[in-house]
């Protein structure tokens, strides 16, 4: 069983950084694909950012050029660097690994319980 563990959230100021990390365990042959999203209050959940296995990024509109989606494939992590937060990024924000257990298995997503961040003066 693979689970997923953020850590890293908080409370920060307007313009203020926080850093947060996603954790995989358990029995994983590969990830093609790791990602960010986020819930608001009433909102709906939306796509943060995406990294593949190769390093490719991809941002929502919402968050470029303010955060950074890196990882650590040997160590199974995923990263959220977010810079200049602005209120209207309050939010829940999860973790979802795009992974295999076994070669042979198809492609399953798996989701963490998800960290708040709180963005307020």
């Amino acid at each position: 069983q693979v689970q997923l563990v953020e850590s890293g959230g908080g409370l920060v100021q307007p313009g203020g950084s926080l850093r947060l990390s996603c954790v995989a365990s358990g029995r994983i042959f590969s990830i093609p694909a790791m990602g960010w999203s986020r819930q608001g209050p009433e909102k709906q959940r939306e796509l943060v950012a995406t990294i593949t296995s190769g390093g490719v990024s991809s941002y929502a509109d919402s968050v470029k050029g303010r955060f950074t989606i890196s990882r650590d494939n040997a160590k199974n992590t995923v990263y959220l660097q977010t810079n200049s937060l602005k209120p209207e990024d309050t939010a829940v924000y999860y973790c979802n690994f795009r992974a295999k257990v076994t070669y042979y298995m198809p492609v399953s997503d798996y989701w963490g319980q998800g960290t708040q961040v709180t963005v307020s003066s």
